[in-house]
């Protein structure tokens, strides 16, 4: 693992490399969270940014107490690759753009109303609520995107799950939406941003609204994706759908405990797609599990810039119209003008980096690289 894994104390580790840029709040975040009871050891990833009081891009292993303010409020939140039946070379931008339209509103609203409530109800036991937001992307750093392979780097490992070069590939990055923000906020109210006792009553209770809100955020993928498949006129495999933001229990360095993962892809599912911003490339990789980074990767490339900070910093250089085309020639749809500043490349580290240091952590190999066509944010002002 060479120069790739830097320790920061006996049980805390950063994998970085020595120009991965990470910010200092972030690591300080990262060595308090060292200190809660019961954790026993905390890997950063290269993506690491600074998080409200908790670093994004971490996971975080734990015996005795789960800790839900270190999952936050996205519950679930993951990446599902789907590869549609479309040819990547024969479709073009606007022709994308106008079948997609708008995704935002309601399924209800959708002519497809009451397909997609009785796949719904295969999908999602009935008492769980928020069913309105089901099917859409929501704030945030969520997307769905449509992508195509540039480049093949094993072959074998790519022809393994079933994929082909020629047909266009679907990206979609979403979670709980409004249920994980409730089943957060109950819990704070409750017990503040102390851990629970694993083997209590109110532990229990909160894992129970936490599998409902990851199984909601699994079938709010399933749904986006199956939402613009139709839109599109074609079908779609789904290759591989994985969670990011999530506490599950999990047996590191010979002790069994607890896996809590804030922006962290799991390493131990198989192939995973690391994705960059929206104009920049993304990778599909194949994991080296490793108790060193507590079986976890990073899960996209990472902020640079507080939003706070993005229009500031680029509205004298960039027009909104402007932000809507990238450098590799993809098409952004946002139509929140607050978002497409606080979303645009410049505010992310670049992927290259990310998935350089990784395979020199011997963390992963990279199958192929996947290049954006269209990413699609918001069509509204508002995107909650």
């Amino acid at each position: 693992m060479g120069n790739y894994v830097q320790l920061l104390s006996a049980r805390v580790n950063l994998i970085a490399s020595a120009d991965t840029w990470i910010e200092g709040d972030a690591i300080q975040q990262l060595q308090n969270t060292a200190k809660l009871p019961g954790m026993h050891y905390v890997s950063g990833m290269p993506d690491l940014h600074p998080g409200r009081g908790y670093p994004v891009g971490a996971a975080f292993f734990s015996t005795e107490y789960i800790y839900p303010a270190l999952i936050g409020g996205d519950i679930g939140c993951g990446m599902a690759l789907w590869q549609t039946q479309l040819d990547a070379r024969k479709v073009s931008h606007s022709k994308l753009d106008k079948k997609i339209g708008n995704i935002d509103g309601s399924l209800c609203d959708d002519a497809q109303g009451e397909e997609w409530q009785a796949l719904i109800a295969s999908q999602l036991p009935a008492e769980i609520g928020f069913r309105q937001a089901l099917g859409t992307i929501g704030g945030g750093n969520h997307f769905a995107e449509l992508q195509c392979f540039d480049e093949i780097h094993d072959a074998e490992a790519f022809q393994a799950l079933g994929l082909n070069k020629g047909q266009l590939q679907l990206l979609v990055h979403s979670g709980s939406r409004g249920l994980g923000q409730h089943i957060l906020r109950q819990h704070i109210d409750q017990h503040g941003h102390q851990g629970l006792l694993a083997d209590s009553k109110e532990c229990r209770a909160y894992l129970a609204e936490h599998d409902q809100a990851v199984r909601f955020a699994e079938v709010n993928r399933l749904l986006i994706a199956q939402r613009i498949l139709a839109k599109l006129s074609t079908d779609g495999t789904q290759i591989l759908d994985v969670n990011h933001n999530l506490v599950q229990p999990a047996q590191m360095y010979g002790l069994q405990g607890w896996i809590h993962r804030k922006g962290a892809t799991p390493a131990d599912q198989g192939a995973v797609v690391i994705p960059g911003s929206r104009g920049d490339y993304s990778y599909l990789v194949l994991p080296m599990p490793s108790d060193v980074s507590l079986q976890s990767l990073a899960h996209g490339a990472g902020r640079k810039w507080m939003r706070s900070e993005c229009k500031g910093r680029l509205s004298s250089r960039y027009a909104v119209a402007q932000l809507s085309r990238t450098k590799l020639g993809s098409h952004v749809i946002c139509a929140d003008r607050a978002l497409i500043y606080e979303e645009a490349p410049e505010a992310y580290k670049p992927a290259s980096n990310i998935i350089s240091t990784l395979v020199g952590a011997g963390l992963i190999k990279v199958i192929a690289r996947l290049k954006p066509m269209l990413t699609y944010k918001t069509r509204g002002e508002c995107c909650e």
